[in-house]
């Protein structure tokens, strides 16, 4: 057996044994006992291997848990190839746009307390919203633009749902990308010196790219609300996710910024290069997809894309949402807040080529989506840019999480086997036992 084979092993196999002497000790149980067939959820272990033993993917964690208990939670794989660092399933990853969920939540906690109302302007909050403006005309060359008026204010729940016009200013279209670079509007991952409330007063001066809540735009929306939270509560946005989020749930890794103690967990980023190879990711350009913005000690925090975790940390969160909105005896929201925020709310408007629909940032799981794949209807789901995915089933009482660091070409074909995986283990498909 290889070295790799043998330490990827010796994580895989210990990794059940540890789960009831980590830290206070999550809530667990045999695979056996929640629905599962042990053999066949193994599998995972076998899938994971194959694509890290030969570094198709660098590393990976899972984690699987059933009415509210954990059945499996490992890791395969390195954090950092060049320096042979076996990922640990403990280690941090940069958890990017799974920090929208995060935000909100932060503002229907807000809204449950009559601090906001969904159908607001968003300029009620944020003056500097008035009067928006819809891009018309745009000069690549110089990167001018004309605007008309827009026919309406934005509202809360047009940020909530990505029904604003605000686009991306490292995914979004080309147009919208040159006119945030030259107006240092921040990609998300940001380890400058910026301020949240500076650089989101000059967004909101900005273009959008259509009438809102005419189509989905997937952007800096959950940065507005960020902002957002920080008006309404009177805290800036670390300071209300520590206090009444991450605290009352346990959730002690998870940062915008990691302290210095904490900085040898985090995993190393890596991409496919244009010959199909593994490689790390070093980027430092702050204007782009950096990787350093965790590790500095930066001051924008970024409700879209900012935060860093773990699989478990993250898991206490999810697992809060599925249990409408308590963990431990601890209410953070209430049931209805989450059914408005896993609902369709966009209606008619379609959601990329999915069959699905957009919740509160969430993808909600339709109909047509649960013939399409193996989740079930009423399932809500997301994911991140460095390549991370989870989604919560509350018809089979699922909650699962895939984590890499940038999974390259091979990504989306490990998640797609993964979740066949998951579903084809359960020894009866829903819930109740």
């Amino acid at each position: 057996m290889t070295t790799m084979k043998l330490k990827a092993a010796a994580v895989l196999c210990g990794s059940l044994l540890a789960l009831n002497s980590f830290g206070q000790g999550p809530k667990t149980a045999s695979p056996e006992s929640e629905g599962f067939a042990p053999e066949r959820l193994k599998r995972v272990d076998s899938l994971f291997n194959s694509y890290t033993e030969d570094h198709k993917v660098a590393g990976v964690v899972a984690l699987v848990a059933r009415h509210g208990k954990i059945v499996y939670w490992n890791a395969s794989g390195y954090k950092d190839i060049k320096n042979n660092k076996v990922l640990d399933k403990t280690d941090m990853f940069r958890i990017a746009s799974q920090t929208k969920a995060v935000t909100s939540v932060a503002v229907m906690m807000l809204y449950e307390e009559g601090k906001l109302v969904l159908d607001d302007p968003i300029s009620k909050y944020i003056p500097e919203f008035t009067k928006p403006q819809v891009l018309k005309t745009f000069n690549e060359k110089d990167s001018t633009y004309t605007t008309e008026p827009a026919n309406r204010e934005i509202t809360i729940r047009d940020l909530l749902t990505h029904t604003s016009g605000i686009g991306y200013a490292v995914i979004g279209s080309k147009q919208m990308q040159a006119i945030y670079a030259k107006n240092n509007i921040p990609v998300g991952f940001e380890p400058r010196k910026l301020l949240l409330a500076d650089r989101i007063k000059v967004l909101a001066k900005l273009p959008i790219e259509h009438q809102p809540g005419l189509k989905y735009t997937y952007g800096l929306n959950m940065d507005v609300l960020g902002y957002l939270v920080e008006v309404a509560s009177g805290r800036s946005l670390d300071q209300f996710f520590r206090e009444r989020i991450f605290n009352p749930l346990g959730m002690k890794d998870t940062y915008f910024y990691v302290p210095t103690e904490k900085q040898a967990r985090l995993s190393k980023v890596y991409m496919t290069d244009d010959k199909g190879a593994t490689v790390e990711n070093t980027s430092t350009d702050s204007s782009r997809a950096n990787v350093i913005y965790p590790l500095q000690k930066g001051t924008y925090y970024g409700g879209g894309a900012g935060l860093t975790s773990t699989a478990y940390d993250y898991y206490l969160f999810l697992q809060m949402l599925a249990n409408g909105g308590t963990l431990n005896g601890k209410r953070i929201m209430t049931a209805n807040s989450i059914r408005l925020m896993t609902s369709n709310q966009i209606g008619d408007i379609p959601l990329w080529g999915t069959p699905n629909k957009a919740g509160f940032t969430f993808e909600v799981v339709t109909p047509k989506g649960a013939i399409a794949g193996p989740w079930n209807e009423g399932t809500f789901a997301g994911g991140g840019y460095w390549g991370s995915n989870y989604w919560v089933d509350p018809k089979s009482g699922l909650v699962v999480q895939i984590w890499t660091q940038g999974g390259g070409w091979y990504w989306g074909d490990m998640l797609n086997r993964f979740k066949a995986i998951v579903y084809g283990s359960l020894t009866n498909d829903y819930g109740k036992k």
